[in-house]
């Protein structure tokens, strides 16, 4: 099992950063491939980015893209989202997610709301 604790969310206005921490325990992480995925009020949870087990290959929605970054350190068994020029419809609950083949493992969320 991997438990996964995300922080970092908080009311930023609108251009401004946040940078989102995913610690996980449990399991060391590096096997996984990490996710972050967010969930606006009243839609469904999207896809905002993911990064190889190595760290080496990274992918974006393109709604994020040039203004997200994702990366990891295997040794502090952490994932990270660095968020700028963030706007109102980035407002979320962001989640991190650790998959390895049929193993999937979610965190609770933290919330990031951007104001006009």
């Amino acid at each position: 099992q991997v438990q996964l604790v995300e922080s970092g969310g908080g009311l930023v206005q609108a251009g401004g950063s946040l940078k989102l921490s995913c610690a996980a325990s449990g399991r060391n992480i590096s096997t996984y491939a990490m996710d972050w995925f967010r969930q606006a009020p009243g839609k469904e949870r999207e896809f905002v980015a993911t990064i190889s087990w190595s760290g080496y290959v990274t992918y974006y929605a393109n709604s994020v893209k040039g203004r997200f970054t994702i990366s990891r350190d295997n040794a502090k068994n952490t994932v990270s989202l660095q968020m700028n020029s963030l706007k109102p419809n980035d407002t979320a609950v962001y989640y991190c997610r650790a998959k390895a083949g049929p193993d999937e493992f979610w965190g609770q969320g933290t919330q990031v709301t951007v104001s006009s």
